[in-house]
């Protein structure tokens, strides 16, 4: 490894205890989207701190900022989210279900590390940039709002992500490995009706009820599933019934859609036909409705050079070494989710890979996934939605996965609250950002990496049709309370 490169995961190595603040910080802040205040005023703070020129209120978003070094091109994007998961406040280091906070929030999608993880791997860049020399940017963008906001897809509307050349970033899991494949893209919309009230036995005649067009909206929607792509999923939940009284003619009532597809394009053109079922369940009951965007996101388009790049520099940056501590630990709290499951993506889709993974979790009774994924690089279709699906769409972008938490843990739980400020969170982050921090060396020193990785780009983005962004002109992300 050059000795530069070397001396900057070094530097990362010498910021532990700065990165593990912000990552304690902000989990214990445990911010809802777009509600990160805390959180954003503690990177903006750091960032300043460390040499880092930074912008606030991004595109108009109070929690989106971005902080950089360097000058001219390359520019080397690293995003950063901290936002929290309502319901899920957690003691850390319990192994049982212990509310911190009765009904508070928590990062139980470890996003307090994701970010910290990522700002690691961006002081880790500046540091090269300053002692190597070289031409080049890196900016650290804090991206609030991806459980339900979306700023990237926000970002990518406003051409954001077109400063940079490449995007690169990491989230935690319960294994090291590349993200390869796409992931679903997803629109959320509320639909708010109004009607007029009146007395249900009284005089029922005079009254518009807005549950009425809620209802029939949603079977007017059952009857659309049949018609709608395989792919595509439409999920909602009326958020507002009109009130518990059932001798009233409920005069307002809302309900929040959800339309998902793996292609944006077909997620944008389904959620178009739910909109006129909206519209003809106001028109048959005589009521009005206004109908809110509240966020989107887009699946995500791989980069089989970037993920070679990012896979060579997880073999070459050392593994996490636990403590029997770590182990006894990582053991007990998986005794509280069921089943032993083989993690790992390629795992999930290649006989050969789900074999030697088989092999070296010892059969999935390993705690913690202590070892690198074999490589895994393939088209294939993540159920899940994430706004780094957008940027994907914009320019070329990788993400890693590092363990975090102990083998099989749930997505979103409050196991993944418990361990995520604990040493093997820490571990995991580290090794993320040490990474991060060497891919991104290797980008600001190869050219042709980078001019091959757009050019995968444009390949992948062509064949897919172009980009529609999912965030209609002028909408603004919308805050459910």
């Amino acid at each position: 490894m050059e000795a530069l490169k070397q001396a900057a995961i070094d530097f990362v190595e010498s910021k532990q205890e700065l990165i593990n603040e912000i990552s304690h910080k902000v989990w214990d802040y445990a911010e809802l989207s777009l509600k990160e205040y805390k959180s954003a005023a503690l990177y903006v703070e750091k960032l300043k701190q460390e040499g880092f020129e930074v912008e606030e209120g991004l595109c108009g978003i109070d929690t989106a900022f971005k902080g950089s070094f360097g000058s001219g091109k390359p520019v080397i994007a690293v995003l950063g989210e901290f936002d929290a998961l309502s319901g899920l406040s957690q003691r850390a280091g319990a192994t049982q279900r212990d509310f911190l906070i009765p009904d508070g929030s928590g990062h139980g999608c470890g996003h307090n590390m994701l970010g910290a993880g990522a700002f690691g791997a961006a002081l880790g860049i500046k540091h090269y940039l300053e002692e190597s020399g070289r031409q080049g940017t890196v900016v650290f963008y804090g991206c609030p709002g991806e459980e339900g906001g979306a700023s990237k897809a926000l970002m990518a509307r406003d051409k954001v992500w077109k400063s940079a050349d490449v995007a690169i970033t990491w989230h935690p899991g319960d294994s090291n490995e590349v993200v390869t494949g796409t992931c679903n893209s997803c629109i959320q919309t509320l639909y708010k009706f109004k009607g007029v009230a009146a007395h249900a036995a009284g005089n029922p005649f005079e009254g518009r009820s807005a549950l009425d067009a809620v209802e029939l909206m949603n079977t007017g929607v059952q009857y659309l599933r049949e018609h709608a792509k395989p792919d595509a999923r439409i999920h909602y939940a009326i958020t507002n019934a009109g009130g518990n009284s059932p001798n009233v003619v409920q005069p307002y009532a809302d309900v929040l859609y959800m339309v998902r597809s793996t292609k944006v394009g077909d997620a944008v053109a389904l959620q178009k036909r739910v909109d006129k079922i909206a519209k003809a369940a106001a028109e048959m009951t005589e009521t009005e409705v206004e109908k809110i965007f509240v966020d989107a996101c887009s699946n995500t388009v791989m980069n089989t050079v970037l993920e070679k790049l990012v896979y060579q520099n997880m073999q070459e940056v050392p593994l996490p070494v636990y403590t029997d501590e770590e182990w006894a630990y990582a053991a007990e709290l998986r005794k509280s989710f069921p089943g032993m499951r083989v993690s790992g993506s390629g795992a999930q889709h290649d006989e050969d890979i789900a074999l030697e993974v088989q092999k070296l979790s010892e059969n999935g009774t390993k705690a913690i996934n202590n070892f690198l994924m074999p490589f895994f690089s393939k088209y294939v279709e993540s159920p899940g939605s994430s706004d780094v699906g957008d940027v994907s769409w914009e320019i070329p972008t990788i993400q890693m996965h590092a363990a975090t938490y102990p083998a099989g843990s749930p997505g979103h739980s409050w196991q993944n609250v418990a361990c995520g400020a604990t040493s093997i969170g820490d571990k995991g982050m580290m090794y993320a950002a040490k990474v991060l921090c060497a891919t991104g060396i290797d980008l600001l020193n190869s050219p042709k990496i980078i001019k091959a990785a757009k050019a995968d780009h444009k390949k992948r983005v062509k064949a897919q049709g172009g980009y529609t962004c999912p965030v209609p002109k002028g909408a603004k992300l919308y805050v459910i309370e």
